[in-house]
């Protein structure tokens, strides 16, 4: 009885194939012509940007032949230890640390949470006060939010319409009781870089500890910690063509943090957790890499930026440039184009193979209006129009031409 049902349920499936088959298999074939023979052009880097070639080579021993527990007393154990201190080596080199100064994290958002609420744990007793700005990655916004729920107050510093911080303001929020001044280097949204080593000199000054988010920055920007009078700073791998899930903070010698999770005494008993080996040795050939090739690649995305802004200037009047037009990433670029709904104008790119972005791609899926494009004063309707396209590695002046002539013809097709 059994085999007859299941020899009905297969002729059944058999005819249902061949009816699909009859009906819609030249629009299937054209589907899967399209998927395998379209270009894709990549314009999201600063969503996350592929492995090196020269990085997943670094790293494939690690998956296999080197899979030794860092902790661990024998050879292959301290050959993993080894290989976890060269990166240590190569992080500490690209921005002007010590590597024992340095600690390996999983991204970015966690680097941020262990900087700002392990310094809010541990100085508990010096004071209670925060400052940051309004236009912060959530990671940051969002530990501040929870430390105001255990007792700390917090001061949102707004922006000028460029997207920057007045100086002036933050110096009249500082107070007796403030700990730490929080602020990212660089937006990712709208690219705007900060002037990270004047707010370096009034932390100094008013001796409170100075953390930035760089997750943006590392790659675009040479960052020198001492320098820049930077006592912690967060960094994430997969930003500078290093692999997901592997991320950096950087505490200047003698500064006191709490960890926030237990279990083994690894990064010296502040951060738990077997050692992501495979990972760590990516991030350190990928920093290694960008700050070897730094001139000649960021030359390359301020040509990229600069042809693109002109264009689009151009041909399509009415776009808004989002953020300063100097003080800004060298591959952002963040337009409003009025009266486009940009979510919209993403399905459309992406039927012609193009990737870009509506904000940053944290927040992709939210009905809110960008809080970074609410802080530098764009209303709701101007923030949903806006589309974000960041230049990489592999993109060529023939892609971004490309990108132009189709948001041209997009845009004015799907204007109100």
């Amino acid at each position: 009885m059994a085999k007859k049902f299941y020899k009905v349920i297969n002729i059944k499936n058999i005819a249902y194939n061949k009816i699909c088959n009859i009906f819609f298999g030249e629009f299937w074939s054209y589907q899967k012509w399209k998927e395998v023979n379209m270009k894709i052009r990549y314009f999201d880097y600063a969503a996350t940007t592929p492995v090196k070639d020269e990085v997943m080579k670094e790293m494939i021993p690690y998956f296999g032949k080197c899979y030794g527990n860092a902790s661990a007393m024998y050879s292959i154990g301290r050959e993993a230890k080894r290989a976890i201190e060269r990166a240590r080596c190569r992080v500490a080199e690209a921005i002007g640390a010590s590597p024992h100064e340095i600690y390996f994290t999983s991204c970015g958002s966690e680097s941020d949470n262990l900087a700002i609420k392990g310094v809010a744990y541990a100085n508990r007793e010096k004071g209670n006060h925060i400052i940051t700005t309004k236009i912060e990655h959530h990671a940051v916004l969002n530990s501040c939010k929870t430390l105001e729920k255990q007792g700390f107050d917090v001061t949102y510093l707004g922006v000028k319409p460029n997207g920057i911080i007045d100086l002036g303001e933050l110096i009249n929020s500082i107070r007796k009781d403030t700990i730490l001044i929080t602020i990212m280097t660089a937006n990712n949204e709208i690219g705007t870089i900060q002037p990270i080593e004047q707010i370096g000199e009034i932390a100094k000054k008013y001796n409170v500890l100075f953390h930035t988010d760089a997750v943006q920055a590392i790659g675009n920007i040479k960052i020198d910690v001492r320098q820049s009078n930077i006592d912690l700073l967060s960094m994430s791998g997969h930003k500078f063509y290093a692999p997901k899930g592997i991320g950096t903070l950087y505490v200047r010698e003698g500064i006191a943090f709490e960890k926030l999770q237990d279990g083994g005494h690894q990064e010296r008993d502040k951060r738990a957790g077997t050692e992501n080996v495979s990972q760590i040795v990516g991030l350190g050939k990928a920093i290694e890499l960008a700050y070897k090739n730094f001139d000649e690649y960021n030359k390359k995305l301020l040509n990229f930026r600069n042809f693109y802004l002109s264009e689009i200037e151009k041909r399509i009047p009415d776009a808004i440039l989002n953020g300063d037009k100097e003080k800004r990433l060298p591959g952002n670029s963040n337009i409003s184009f009025n009266g486009v709904d940009a979510q919209e104008l993403l399905f459309k790119l992406d039927e012609v193979g193009i990737c870009a972005s509506a904000g940053s791609a944290c927040s992709t899926g939210d009905t809110l209006p960008s809080h970074v494009l609410t802080a530098v004063g764009l209303n709701k309707d101007l923030a949903g129009s806006t589309l974000r396209v960041t230049f990489g590695e592999d993109n060529t002046m023939e892609d971004i031409e490309f990108l132009i002539q189709k948001l041209e013809e997009l845009t004015y097709k799907l204007k109100k």
